[in-house]
């Protein structure tokens, strides 16, 4: 327990004290939840992107939105005339050319630095994917020791020991066995471990035992994220899943409509052949 609350206070963001959602890697090496990070430049004056947004790319998600919502500043009335000295913004009598672009800086939590994020902000930073793998590992984990208690025992419960990804559902080992005769097709059902959170259940690299998100066009082989990374994949053509589901879909979806378009055309021949057969044989 003890090693567990240690681990907890490394997966704690310093802005909102609760596990990181989205980090965002520092320059200072340091991590912050993209939703902190936008709410702080709020704070001291910088206009960001919606903080309440997600990400729409994971892995350098913040830099496809506009670099100039990052990077442009709220002039406060004390600090207009160091605004435009410093050459923010434009004045009567002064050239739109000679703008300095203006870098954000932002005060870290953490080691209660102020960290330069240069022109673009938020938008020069990336998740840390690897952190927020180990977070939601964490949160899984926590659901798991949990008591799950099973959701087809008659009163008193038993704890469920025994999770069903088909059913959707925990048993304990009087009742998987009950609702997964012998001799039909629940039987065939893998147990998993109980949780009260069911995910379908997807294809696993058989490797890394990885969940499989891409597909590699060169070998024509689904890949994980830890395969994306090896050597042998290095100069090949790698898209995601769904790319190269829908892709794969159309193609077949136009062969199968030809073929059921050649269809009389290829009955009518058949029917040729066969008379021709005939008049051979007699």
């Amino acid at each position: 327990q003890t090693s567990m609350k240690n681990m907890e206070r490394e997966l704690v963001c310093p802005v909102c004290k609760e596990m990181y959602k989205q980090p965002l890697a520092l320059p200072c090496t340091h991590n912050v939840c993209h939703v902190c990070a936008s709410e702080v430049l709020l704070q001291h004056g910088y206009l960001c992107c919606d903080p309440n947004s997600e990400p729409s790319s994971p892995a350098a998600t913040p830099a496809t939105r506009s670099p100039r919502l990052g990077r442009r500043a709220v002039p406060k009335p004390d600090r207009l005339d160091r605004l435009l000295k410093s050459g923010f913004g434009t004045y009567p009598g002064r050239k739109r050319g000679t703008v300095h672009p203006q870098t954000v800086s932002f005060p870290c939590p953490a080691c209660q630095r102020d960290v330069d994020l240069g022109e673009r902000g938020l938008g020069s930073l990336f998740r840390n994917l690897t952190l927020e793998r180990v977070v939601e590992r964490y949160r899984q984990t926590i659901n798991i020791s949990a008591a799950i208690m099973c959701q087809f025992c008659k009163p008193p419960q038993l704890e469920a020991t025994k999770g069903c990804t088909e059913c959707k559902s925990s048993f304990c080992n009087e009742c998987f066995k009950l609702y997964h005769p012998w001799g039909t097709q629940k039987a065939q059902h893998e147990p998993t471990p109980p949780t009260l959170t069911f995910r379908p259940k997807g294809l696993m690299c058989p490797e890394h035992k990885e969940e499989v998100t891409h597909y590699c066009k060169t070998c024509q082989r689904l890949v994980c994220q830890l395969c994306r990374v090896r050597r042998t994949h290095t100069s090949h053509k790698i898209t995601p899943v769904l790319s190269a589901y829908q892709a794969l879909r159309e193609k077949l979806t136009k062969s199968l409509a030809y073929i059921l378009s050649s269809q009389d055309t290829v009955q009518t021949q058949i029917a040729e052949l066969e008379e021709t057969v005939k008049h051979t044989e007699v």
